[in-house]
Order: C-alpha cells, then structure tokens, then sequence
C-alpha cells in the first residue's frame, strides 16, 4: 500500500508509541484538567499540527539534518526545553483561584493560545523529529520509486491515529473532572503538580544526548 510494507505492524506500533505519555499528552491533560473537554480538544488538534511540521520535515530532509548537526540538535533541544519550563511555570502561576483566597478566577487561556502552545510543545521536542526520521523510513519499501509518497502516507496514518488517541485523552480527562468536580483547593495543587511535571520534563529534555 502505497510502496510501503508490514502496514499492521506499523499501525499496531504507531499506536503503541501513542500510548505512552509524554509532553504532548500532560499539556492536553493540563488544558482538558483546567478548562474542560473544548480546551484539551483544541491541544489535541495543535499538537497533531506539529506533528504534520515534523512529518514534512523529516520527509524533505530537514531533520536529517537535525539528526547530523551536534549544535543544530542542541540549539532546538535548549529552546524546547526552556519553552517546557516556561509552560509549567505558566500553568503552576495560572491554576484556579478561590474566591475565599481573596482572589478573582484566572482567565482561562484563549482557544487560538492552546492551539498554539500544543504545536510549539510539539514542534520544539527535537526528540520527535529524530522519531520520525528513525521509526517511518522502517516501513517504507526501499525499491520503491514513490518513497516520498509513502513516507508522507505513515505519516499521516501515524498522526491521525495519535490525534485519535489525543482526543479520547482530552475527553475522558474532561470527564473525570467534571464528575468529581475539581474546583477549589484541588483543582489549584492539580495545576501545580502538572506545572511541576512539565517543568521536570524541560529539565530531563536539557540534560538529554543526541
């Protein structure tokens, strides 16, 4: 299909590899925790837009170059994790406030403002292009003339499935919070606590090798 191989394993692993949490999934948890299923449902939809920006790089070359460049790598690996600590910073400052605290409600973060933090939570993990640039090319038939064709094809595959998930992730976290109504007092620590995870993966993301 499409001049690749092995499609059901490559599906299967592409789910797999969706699975596992990471930045992507705590920021649509964060967003969804914090302003409902709408908001984690538009940080689905941004970070499945990086997605789409590593897939076409990877597909012309871009993170190949990446992959090769020492100082390039470590360039994008800094500015992603200083964008990680600065998020985490922001939802630690930006949880909700009590009434009784003497405080007004935060404003919640503009739609257009989720959207665009989950493409640069994306964009800016350089891990995610070296991913694209190992995991794809795995099932892309060597012999084949349209090799572009069938890496743009995976791609897509793998990013739809992954916003898929991404989804589900927003929805049910929304529904969790709803049900046992996370206001207050633990609705403040919860944003701290995502604050601190994603301060914590900057952190890991700084100390990391090529």
């Amino acid at each position: 299909m499409f001049a690749t191989h092995d499609f059901a394993l490559f599906v299967v692993s592409g789910l797999l590899l969706n699975f596992t949490p990471g930045a992507d999934t705590l920021y649509i948890v964060g967003r969804s925790t914090l302003q409902g299923a709408r908001a984690g449902a538009v940080a689905a939809l941004g970070i499945g837009a990086g997605c789409c920006v590593h897939m076409l790089a990877a597909a012309l070359g871009l993170s190949a170059l990446l992959a090769a460049s020492a100082t390039a790598f470590t360039a994008v690996k800094l500015i992603g994790a200083a964008y990680l600590m600065y998020l985490g910073v922001s939802l630690w400052r930006s949880g909700p406030r009590t009434h009784a605290a003497g405080r007004a409600p935060a404003p919640r973060a503009p739609m257009r403002v989720v959207f665009a933090q989950g493409v640069l939570t994306n964009v800016l993990n350089p891990k995610v292009a070296l991913f694209f640039l190992a995991f794809l090319p795995q099932f892309v038939d060597a012999g084949s003339p349209h090799k572009l064709l069938a890496f743009i094809f995976l791609g897509l595959v793998f990013n739809v499935n992954g916003t898929l998930w991404n989804l589900f992730v927003a929805w049910s976290t929304a529904t969790v919070r709803n049900r046992i109504a996370v206001r207050g007092r633990p609705a403040i620590w919860l944003s701290r606590v995502v604050g601190t995870a994603f301060v914590a993966l900057g952190a890991k993301l700084a100390l990391s090798e090529q």
